[in-house]
């Protein structure tokens, strides 16, 4: 098994420059030798392209939604690189870049394995759609369209098919949901873990209980890991942080253990700012917990997994 890493230099899901410089900062910080030294055959794959599109141009294939085509062929291309590297045995990480590009990495994975749970980790829901999006950024809608709710273009991006079903979902540290975020997950089977809860119950007892429920229903998970998870008093360098969300030690510890689970198949990590960022606090925070995930992860065993 190889590390495969995936830069995806997008911010137009978030509508804000600077989350396309995410994946080269990365890689200035020498991420790849850091998880290379812990004996993992590491390569980098180098960046998916994004088109270039003037602002003028953000609404110009659809009424409501930023950017729409760019995203669309970007997710595709996203796609079908995480595709290629999970179904040859070995191990993504997508590198943010916002969190749209969620839509093309579950995509990506879930054609390999058979029956995927998400953990989706996560200040706000990004479970809008069309219908309830209050901004038009796609990067608050990654999560419902994997699940099948959103517009046709997005649900059947790369195949004609709902990629993950709800029940399969696992949402942590939620604490800036929109209305229509609350509704679909009163309506759906998805498990949502809020802070109200993490506070209540501790760290991890949450995750464990998050890590029992998915064993029981899925043959991996694909974590998609969101800076502002953080709470804002650590991660300055965040398109849109949120206070009262996850201490630095009880991000580490949530990684850890969805890491040594033996679940673990894939990983994004997004919405790094730098131009956000105050002297690479953030960046070296991000850079910590990535490392903090290989230091413990746990590979399935290839046979166990059902790809499909």
């Amino acid at each position: 098994m190889a590390v495969h890493i995936i830069g995806m230099p997008i911010y137009h899901g978030c509508d804000k420059f600077g989350s396309n410089l995410g994946p080269d900062k990365f890689r200035e910080l020498d991420v790849l030798s850091a998880i290379k030294s812990l004996g993992y055959d590491t390569r980098d794959l180098g960046n998916i392209e994004v088109a270039d599109v003037s602002v003028e141009d953000k609404y110009k294939h659809h009424p409501c939604l930023k950017y729409y085509d760019v995203i669309i062929d970007a997710n595709t291309k996203l796609a079908f690189k995480v595709y290629e590297s999970i179904s040859t045995g070995n191990f993504p990480v997508v590198l943010g870049g916002d969190h749209s590009l969620g839509i093309g990495s579950i995509a990506g994975v879930s054609k390999a394995v058979k029956n995927l749970g998400i953990v989706w980790i996560d200040a706000h829901g990004d479970l809008n759609t069309h219908d309830t999006t209050i901004t038009g950024n796609i990067h608050g809608m990654p999560l419902a369209a994997s699940i099948g709710k959103g517009p046709d273009k997005l649900v059947n991006l790369f195949e004609h098919r709902v990629k993950v079903k709800d029940e399969n979902v696992v949402h942590i540290a939620g604490r800036d949901l929109d209305p229509g975020e609350i509704e679909l997950i009163k309506n759906s089977k998805i498990k949502a873990f809020n802070m109200d809860e993490i506070r209540k119950y501790g760290i991890e007892k949450v995750v464990n209980n998050a890590i029992n429920y998915l064993r029981s229903k899925v043959d991996a998970i694909h974590v998609s890991f969101d800076i502002d998870s953080i709470d804002l008093a650590y991660v300055p360098g965040t398109g849109t942080p949120v206070k009262d969300g996850l201490t630095i030690e009880e991000a580490k510890k949530t990684l850890e253990m969805f890491a040594s689970s033996g679940l673990m198949v894939s990983l994004d990590f997004v919405e790094l700012n730098p131009l956000l960022d105050y002297n690479d606090v953030t960046a070296n925070i991000s850079s910590e917990l990535l490392t903090r995930i290989f230091e413990n992860l746990v590979v399935p065993v290839n046979d166990q997994l059902k790809l499909g």
